[in-house]
């Protein structure tokens, strides 16, 4: 395969570009396992609290823009727990507990499958620049042959 002429620079400009979509793919998934943690860490939260909380219990409830009003627990035993698209339940704490768990459990799943694909693209990256360099690396040959 001859790099000669103009025929160099182009596989290498696509490579080059190649190289930058699998990067920006990657920092994609990269955020997106980020914010899976983040929803974990609020599962855990949810968790420990309905671990934790009593009837009777007082409570910050988020409104918003930063604000909180106190509240009391009247029922424990009445939680609502969304199940995604825009559905949700009303369950007592242990089966609260267990439907936050089960969400948990998947958000495990797609995360191990994010890690996964980011392994691919960073094998992929790998043998890109690999090809990369033994490109420039006879592209050298070539220019040092020519003089």
């Amino acid at each position: 395969m001859s790099l000669g002429g103009g025929g160099g620079g182009g596989q290498m400009q696509e490579m080059a570009a190649q190289l930058e979509e699998l990067e920006q793919t990657r920092e994609a998934l990269e955020a997106e396992v980020q914010g899976l943690q983040g929803e974990k860490r609020d599962i855990d939260d949810a968790v420990e609290a309905l671990e934790e909380l009593e009837s009777g219990s007082t409570v910050q409830v988020p409104l918003g823009g930063g604000a909180y009003v106190r509240a009391e627990v009247q029922d424990i035993d009445e939680v609502t727990v969304t199940l995604g698209s825009d559905y949700a339940v009303e369950r007592d704490s242990g089966g609260a507990i267990e439907t936050l768990e089960s969400k948990r459990d998947t958000l495990d799943d797609r995360i191990e499958e994010l890690r996964s694909d980011i392994a691919e693209l960073e094998s992929e990256s790998d043998e890109l620049e690999q090809r990369m360099e033994q490109a420039r690396a006879q592209q050298m040959q070539q220019l040092q042959q020519g003089e």
